[in-house]
């Protein structure tokens, strides 16, 4: 990822400046243009670009639009240490986004019954793996995600460092979940990243601890150049003191969307960096607590990390454009924004073509006396010709118990679409040989 270029600071000269700052308030296409580029707050690079072809100065133009900016910025300071007090601005782009979610995030698939009660544990526990598995690869787990998600689903042991991962955030996840009504604490936020650091970090000793050095820095993993230096390490308990406070606040003085506060704690702790490893991880993690605690539930079905990971190099040159330009999250909010709303998409797009399988599907069920899993289990065979089916793997699909996973598939090899074969202990079930001829039967029957 390219350094960004930092912000010029304008030392403002009269009368030269002066005079110049007169004319441009006095042009009015200049300041509309200056309006349309502002819609999408852009960094100082990408306004650069925007008006190059101005006749002003290029760092006069972003010190007057700067100053146009503040009108609309909301103040935070977190501590009294240096390089605590933060700003943000809700741009109608920001305001767009946050009404849509107030519409969606709390209520619209429930409300309109999209998720079927007996589906919601299944498209929980899918949507769970999601996250875990793309927000561990940010982090460098290295492995695909058919990979771990098999891993997952068949409780199978990680066999390396990128699938321990992985399990470890499928885990924290669920625990993140389990304390979503509670209060954050120092002690909470260890414990989390205990969990999620378990058996990978090169101290086992870290785990679930602050780190006790300086030795940390945000850098380049291709050319070794620093991005960022994060506070010291012996100022880490009072920040996360301050964190938890804020965290916990009712917010009585000054309102804070629940959504825009949770990107500001996920932004707090990747700049605190409190942890010698696992700082993605643990931050992500937060975030999804808080807005699970303030009532957005169908977060929990959103793996927004899976969008973070189609252009990871935005997500940090997202923190750094924040950090360099004097704290100003808008940046950072902005594009957790837009990925959240680009996952609520894939969600909706997702459970749209869920419910036209089901659709499919129940022609099948009329005539064959199974039930929506075992449909769903000959749905995946037809799509992967080399699948194999184990109970285990029914088990943690569906989230049903073992009994239930092991009657649907002895029943479908009652039907004859299955056989089974034993690997040991095990029993793994695979498609027929005339599977195709025994589908083809029924479906003339319909």
């Amino acid at each position: 990822m390219k350094l960004p270029e930092i912000p010029p600071k304008v030392e403002f000269k009269m009368p030269e400046d002066g005079k110049i700052f007169f004319e441009l308030i006095q042009d009015i296409e200049m300041n509309q243009e200056l309006h349309e580029i502002d819609k999408n707050y852009p960094y100082w690079e990408q306004f650069k670009q925007k008006i190059k072809s101005s006749k002003y100065d290029p760092a006069l133009l972003w010190y007057y639009n700067k100053l146009s900016r503040t009108k609309n910025l909301s103040s935070i300071v977190i501590s009294d240490l240096p390089g605590f007090d933060f700003k943000y601005s809700t741009t109608s782009k920001i305001l767009k986004y946050l009404h849509e979610f107030d519409l969606h995030l709390g209520g619209l698939l429930e409300g309109r019954s999209i998720i079927p009660p007996e589906e919601k544990n299944r498209y929980l526990i899918s949507s769970i793996m999601e996250e875990a598995i793309a927000s561990s690869q940010l982090e460098g787990a290295a492995t695909t995600r058919e990979i771990a998600k098999e891993m997952l689903r068949t409780n199978r042991k990680p066999t390396n460092h990128s699938e321990k991962m992985i399990l470890n955030n499928y885990v924290t996840m669920k625990r993140a979940i389990e304390i979503k009504d509670k209060k954050i604490t120092k002690e909470l936020i260890l414990e989390l990243h205990k969990m999620i650091s378990k058996d990978t970090l090169k101290n086992k000793e870290y785990e679930g601890k602050f780190r006790d050095s300086n030795d940390i820095k945000v850098v380049d993993n291709t050319t070794g150049e620093i991005f960022y230096t994060p506070p010291d390490y012996k100022s880490i308990e009072a920040l996360m003191d301050c964190f938890c406070r804020f965290a916990n606040s009712a917010d009585e003085t000054e309102f804070i969307h629940p959504i825009i506060k949770g990107i500001i704690l996920h932004f707090l702790i990747g700049y605190i960096h409190p942890f010698v490893d696992g700082n993605g991880r643990a931050a992500r993690t937060l975030f999804y607590w808080y807005l699970l605690q303030r009532g957005y539930w169908l977060v929990e079905y959103m793996a927004i990390s899976k969008i973070i990971i189609r252009a990871p190099a935005k997500y940090g040159r997202s923190f750094l454009h924040s950090e360099y330009d004097e704290n100003d999250l808008t940046y950072f909010i902005s594009y957790n924004l837009t990925c959240m709303d680009l996952a609520l998409s894939s969600l909706q797009k997702y459970i749209h073509r869920k419910v036209s399988e089901k659709q499919n599907l129940f022609n099948l069920i009329k005539h064959e006396n199974i039930n929506e899993r075992q449909a769903e289990i000959l749905r995946s065979l037809i799509i992967d010709n080399q699948k194999s089916l184990s109970i285990k793997g029914i088990e943690s699909k569906f989230g049903v118990v073992y009994q239930t996973a092991r009657t649907d598939l002895l029943g479908l090899e009652q039907l004859g679409y299955i056989k089974e074969k034993k690997f040991g202990k095990k029993l793994i079930f695979f498609k027929v040989d005339d599977f195709e001829n025994k589908l083809k039967k029924v479906r003339e029957l319909i």
